[in-house]
């Protein structure tokens, strides 16, 4: 899919200009300049053409705080593979240095450049995108991502200045991997080890992740969309709005995920935090892998693993695999792709319903449900009726026998056998339509009437 990246100075409307484009509130907005940092990637369609819109952060080359160079990196980054831009300005505030020096890279670029004369709220301040001219690069185009004035002109252009090709591949075939975590535990670190590439800023200062970044790659030949997401803070610690809405985006690209990879911090183990953060996953609907970063660093031992292993399966209730790795050096990194990529077609696939009969009839044996009253619950039939994740139908005698013990037995059960750990999974128990005691044991429903006579 191409792509056009939308560049510009702090604070003059990048990511607001976004979110009206694509008609969704995915980037993060706040008044604050230099709230986006990393490459943010989002799907956009414009009378039949779909693109990719690269949210970037903002440039400002005279910053003295050291960020400010990893953003123009990645800034840089963006250009070597879009096939367009998108500059926007500051109309309110006319041209600023900041703006010449990044036309300057502009012109520089070879492809099509399209300059956003952004603020412009009103028709009476249409004539100011006029002093945006002496940039170099061409007509600018008056907008208001606020109000929504000239962005239907601003798509138009866009359209037509986007070269034709790379359609898109079939997304159903597209696997969706979420890396989430606390803050500062190395999600951004494991993130471009993942993908080959220093596509995320990485810093010591936690929370320098704002936004969630979806980059599309190719693992073995199939489409992965990884996604990289803002540190989840204990709800009590979230103070400032801007890390609220950071949080939010995190929630959203988990509903939104395949598989859900939750780094932790191998000095800390797996703490109450980070067990709130799986369970966040788990109520997506994601298969959940668990994985403890900075490993080999801290010398930790093999009963350490152990421990952190047995506290896993005995407070969530999905059962995740708890794997070692460091992203720093790459250990073991592409263990945890191959485990990620496995869980996302485990929760896509189907199992045979001569299967998981004959799984049914090795759990009744192994364990008989307990009798109620002196009634016991028949457990007569499986088959499985839903994918994304695996959902399962169990045709029983009477469901008010039906207890949350023996409920988590056959589903424990289901998980070993199947290989279904750290997997969302649903069980129906549905009651048949007839019983027999309705109409006696041994005897036949009655008939039918017969048709009248003519």
């Amino acid at each position: 899919m191409r792509q056009i990246a939308i560049v510009g100075y702090p604070n003059v409307g990048k990511s607001s200009l976004i979110n009206r484009l694509t008609g969704r509130r995915e980037a993060v907005v706040h008044e604050r300049p230099g709230v986006t940092r990393d490459r943010k990637h989002m799907a956009a369609e414009w009378n039949g053409r779909e693109f990719e819109l690269v949210d970037t952060g903002g440039v400002d080359a005279l910053d003295p705080d050291p960020m400010a160079s990893e953003i123009l990196g990645q800034v840089r980054a963006a250009l070597t593979t879009a096939a367009l831009v998108v500059f926007v300005v500051d109309a309110k505030a006319g041209v600023r240095p900041g703006d010449e020096e990044l036309a300057d890279i502009l012109r520089r670029w070879d492809g099509p450049v399209i300059v956003a004369a952004n603020k412009i709220d009103v028709a009476q301040d249409i004539p100011n995108a006029a002093e945006f001219h002496r940039l170099g690069l061409g007509e600018p185009m008056p907008v208001s991502a606020a109000q929504g004035l000239g962005t239907g002109d601003l798509m138009d252009r866009m359209v037509e200045e986007l070269p034709e090709g790379d359609e898109d591949p079939d997304e159903r075939d597209t696997l969706r991997l979420t890396i989430i975590g606390r803050p500062n535990v190395g999600k951004s670190t494991l993130f471009n080890r993942l993908v080959g590439d220093e596509r995320v800023i990485v810093s010591d200062v936690a929370g320098t992740t704002r936004d969630a970044i979806d980059l599309p790659i190719e693992i073995d030949g199939r489409r992965v969309v990884i996604v990289d997401t803002a540190g989840m803070r204990r709800q009590a610690k979230v103070t400032e709005s801007v890390e609220y809405y950071t949080v939010l985006r995190s929630q959203q690209a988990v509903e939104r995920a395949d598989v859900a990879i939750v780094v932790c911090d191998a000095a800390d183990g797996v703490t109450s935090q980070d067990f709130r953060v799986a369970e966040l996953a788990m109520k997506g609907g994601c298969a959940t892998l668990i994985v403890l970063n900075k490993w080999d660093e801290h010398n930790l031992s093999d009963d350490d693993l152990a421990h952190e292993r047995a506290k896993v399966q005995q407070k969530l209730r999905l059962r995740p695999r708890v794997l070692t790795a460091s992203a720093l050096t790459g250990r073991n990194v592409q263990r945890v792709i191959a485990e990620a990529l496995a869980l996302g077609d485990k929760r896509k696939g189907r199992i045979p319903t001569s299967q998981l009969n004959r799984f049914l009839a090795e759990a009744l044996e192994a364990k008989q449900p307990p009798a109620i009253r002196g009634h016991r619950l028949k457990m007569l039939y499986i088959s499985q009726v839903g994918e994304e994740p695996p959902r399962f139908a169990i045709s029983v005698n009477d469901r008010n026998r039906v207890v949350r013990d023996y409920a988590y037995f056959i589903e424990n059960r289901l998980r070993a056998r199947f290989g279904l750990d750290g997997i969302p999974v649903i069980i129906d128990f549905n009651e048949r339509n007839t019983r027999r005691s309705e109409v006696g044991y041994g005897a036949r429903p009655p008939r039918p009437p017969l048709p009248p006579r003519d």
